[in-house]
């Protein structure tokens, strides 16, 4: 298939895959944390290469960002760069939209269409969550992965494809491959190379960093050069846990920028969330002191108990018995709980850890 085959399908009825044009460019990956450093790194050592990446990390984090840089770096630039949200898709229409169809495959097939694999062709697909692609699908995926090639719907040749793919998902694969949700062949086939982002929360000090750099990007959209935030607002930026990550940073200092008044923005500017966090904020990992169970569901490593004054609790005493209550609504079960709460399975072990409760205690979960 030749390169030119580039051109913008967005447009295109029911088409959620995004063919981009060989000249995008290198998109801004910010950061000064050793986390992001080392990302940036293995990014750049990986790009040049045709490996399967797999990118792991929740929501907001800029696994497309990185997904596009491994393209930009890459021998593959020149060609096409697809995104697909495949939790995006329905079931009836993932088949057909990432591997095309034939005229009469089905009711409403007038035409031979190409599927987002083929115009991806000398170029990279992204898929992202690929946790939610169905099983049936994930079959026919792999053979593209393992044959270079695909079936149009209603076709019996198939058609040699060359594509790199990146595939990203927040969810814990080898916890959905253990349900039976996830092919483990797939899996193996995907994770070739892995890579991590990490939440904003754990990235020292790059929230500063980023929220100049967005906040200069608004306000030059916004035709008001100058801006800046308040010491006070840079220490409840600073403060906040980001449980939206990056997106979430993006959207506030977007927010300000909309409803100050003046060249200076305060607190007061930033989104209620913000300035007010809510609990399930500090459930994402804000650091805190261990304190005691909760329910009677788990004791801490001196044992002490949880009946203290509702009003002299810390936050992350709340966010314990919490996390605790939700983990006893689900008989332990990690990845239920995870879910419920919104942060992931490892998020989840990070803070049972923190409070001294060993995997051992959630009841076999």
């Amino acid at each position: 298939m030749s390169r030119t085959r580039s051109t913008a399908l967005a447009g295109a009825p029911g088409r959620v895959g995004r063919p981009e044009r060989a000249d995008l460019r290198l998109p801004p990956i910010l950061g000064a944390s050793a986390r992001m450093q080392r990302l940036l790194k293995l990014v750049a050592r990986v790009a040049p290469t045709d490996s399967t990446v797999l990118l792991l990390g929740e929501s907001g984090t800029g696994k497309e960002l990185v997904a596009r840089s491994l393209h930009v770096l890459s021998r593959r630039s020149q060609g096409p760069f697809v995104a697909v949200n495949v939790g995006a898709l329905p079931d009836s229409l993932i088949e057909s939209e990432l591997f095309g169809y034939v005229r009469g495959a089905f009711t409403g097939a007038v035409g031979d269409r190409p599927g987002l694999i083929e115009e991806a062709h000398h170029g990279t697909l992204f898929l992202d969550e690929i946790g939610d692609m169905p099983l049936a699908t994930q079959v026919k995926l792999l053979r593209t992965l393992e044959e270079n090639e695909v079936r149009r719907l209603g076709e019996n040749a198939p058609r040699l494809v060359d594509v790199r793919v990146v595939a990203a998902t927040h969810r814990d694969l080898q916890a959905l491959v253990a349900e039976g949700r996830f092919r483990g062949d797939l899996y193996y086939r995907l994770n070739v190379v892995q890579i991590e982002l990490p939440p904003l929360r754990e990235r020292g000090g790059d929230v500063g960093l980023l929220a100049s750099f967005f906040l200069d990007r608004a306000a030059r959209r916004a035709g008001r050069p100058g801006l800046r935030f308040t010491p006070d607002a840079e220490a409840v930026l600073a403060r906040y846990d980001w449980p939206g990550n990056v997106r979430e940073l993006e959207n506030a200092v977007e927010h300000a920028v909309a409803v100050s008044e003046g060249s200076l923005l305060t607190p007061g500017d930033l989104p209620t969330a913000v300035r007010t966090p809510r609990l399930l904020t500090s459930v994402a990992g804000a650091p805190g002191p261990a304190m005691g169970p909760a329910d009677g569901w788990a004791r801490d490593a001196a044992g002490r108990g949880s009946a203290r004054d509702p009003d002299t609790r810390s936050l992350d005493d709340v966010t314990r018995e919490h996390v605790m209550r939700v983990l006893t609504r689900h008989d332990g079960n990690a990845t239920a709980a995870a879910k419920q709460l919104g942060v992931s399975r490892t998020t989840l072990w990070r803070m049972l850890k923190r409070w001294g409760i060993s995997r051992g205690d959630t009841r076999g979960s």
